[in-house]
């Protein structure tokens, strides 16, 4: 099925509504910018770390909402910060290191400090020099100068910044669905970071949003789900959109499940029967939260969250451009974990990652994905698994009605 190709500033939308999605929207460079704008700039609240990361007085980390640099800082009164990372003056970035520790914020260029709190403390030969030089003007008022701050929400140890002052409260952007399966993974533990990875995939942000949101192909794809029986079509499941753009997906684990064979496992051509670990808890996980549940949610429009057995992970997806997108992934647990709980999220961490056993075959699906939507911006991608209309919340993992549910509220606030 085609399209006519864009000949306005945006091309309409196929009639057949959200299940059906036009390949040019992964490659527009001018739509792209409106995402930035309307997504990441607009009234909507974004990820930008844990509380851990800057656990002192005096610390800072970068981060981004969309393209924009940020700071994550501590102050000296302990108050957690987020600053966008551009100096007042010129407009260079003020801090350049990945993160650190500092009383306070100079920009390299021409040393313009700033309070961890982003206020404008010190210029450089502002009241001028002996030689004739008058400095800065006499009405100049650093209180109206200094770091730009972001509205931000410190919450049961996550980190949330909106450049919105008319954005609603956190809460009630996320809602209450989506708060209990948050809540569940950040219950207000003090967390400890385990530690990073970083990856850029050559993609448009949008591929791997409905890569996350897409049970139907993990049950397919991945050979480590199937034959361990991690994330398997028959499990138990429930797949539900929320809205602004949120979801949540939970299933049941059941670790005699690897050995079950059916109808339902035949269609799993992913499914290695002969297949073995030297170290089987990597793929054996314990039942730490007592409910049997595998959890992932999305909170739009930056970051996944992930809990498949013992991984806690955030995945923080940070677009760069129309057809490339970096993957930030932090592994971390909590700080009353003991040593043996502490060895199983890293094992099982190997799942995960740029190389993870499960992870590294979206990589490379989305890879080889962007060649082909940007050869073919005038094909539309079928979006039907589920039922055509359906947006409802699902009891199975065929399903693709969290992509229908996302692109419904997508043609929304993008107005296509």
């Amino acid at each position: 099925m085609t399209q006519p190709a864009p000949t306005s500033e945006f091309a309409a939308w196929p009639e057949a509504g959200p299940s059906r999605v036009p390949a040019w929207i992964y490659s527009d460079p001018d739509l792209f910018k409106k995402e930035m704008e309307t997504f990441h700039h607009a009234d909507c609240w974004s990820y930008v770390g844990l509380e851990c990361e800057v656990p002192n007085p005096g610390d800072f980390r970068r981060s981004f909402v969309g393209q924009k640099s940020v700071l994550i800082t501590r102050d000296m009164d302990g108050q957690v910060n987020v600053l966008e990372n551009r100096c007042a003056h010129r407009g260079a970035p003020v801090c350049w290191n990945q993160r650190g520790h500092a009383k306070d914020l100079v920009c390299p260029y021409h040393q313009w400090a700033y309070s961890l709190k982003g206020d404008l403390e010190g210029i450089p030969f502002m009241r001028g020099t002996p030689r004739p030089n008058p400095g800065m003007p006499k009405d100049f008022d650093k209180s109206q100068n200094g770091m730009k701050k972001l509205r931000t929400r410190v919450r049961h140890g996550v980190v949330w910044a909106t450049y919105s002052e008319t954005a609603p409260d956190f809460e009630t952007y996320v809602g209450e669905g989506v708060l209990k399966f948050l809540d569940r993974t950040f219950p207000g533990r003090p967390l400890r970071l385990l530690g990073y990875s970083r990856q850029l995939l050559p993609s448009n942000w949008k591929l791997y949003f409905e890569n996350s949101r897409d049970p139907y192909h993990a049950t397919l794809l991945h050979s480590f789900f199937t034959t361990f029986g991690i994330y398997r079509a028959d499990a138990k499941f429930k797949v539900t959109p929320h809205p602004n753009g949120h979801e949540v997906i939970y299933s049941h684990f059941d670790a005699d499940a690897r050995n079950v064979r059916s109808d339902v496992t035949a269609e799993m051509k992913t499914l290695k029967e002969d297949f073995v670990l030297e170290d089987m808890s990597v793929v054996t996980p314990t039942d730490e939260f007592k409910d049997g549940l595998i959890s992932s949610l999305q909170i739009f429009p930056s970051i996944f969250v992930q809990q498949h057995g013992n991984i806690l992970a955030l995945r923080h997806i940070l677009p760069k451009g129309p057809t490339e997108t970096e993957l930030a992934w932090t592994y971390f647990g909590y700080a009353d974990d003991d040593e043996d709980m502490q060895r199983r999220r890293l094992a099982q961490g190997n799942l995960v990652g740029p190389a993870g056993f499960v992870s590294l075959d979206d990589s490379e699906v989305l890879a080889q994905m962007q060649p082909v939507v940007d050869a073919c911006p005038e094909s539309v991608q079928v979006v039907e698994m589920g039922g055509r209309d359906n947006l409802e919340p699902s009891d199975t993992a065929i399903t693709e009605n969290l992509i229908r549910a996302f692109y419904a509220f997508y043609r929304k606030e993008m107005g296509l």
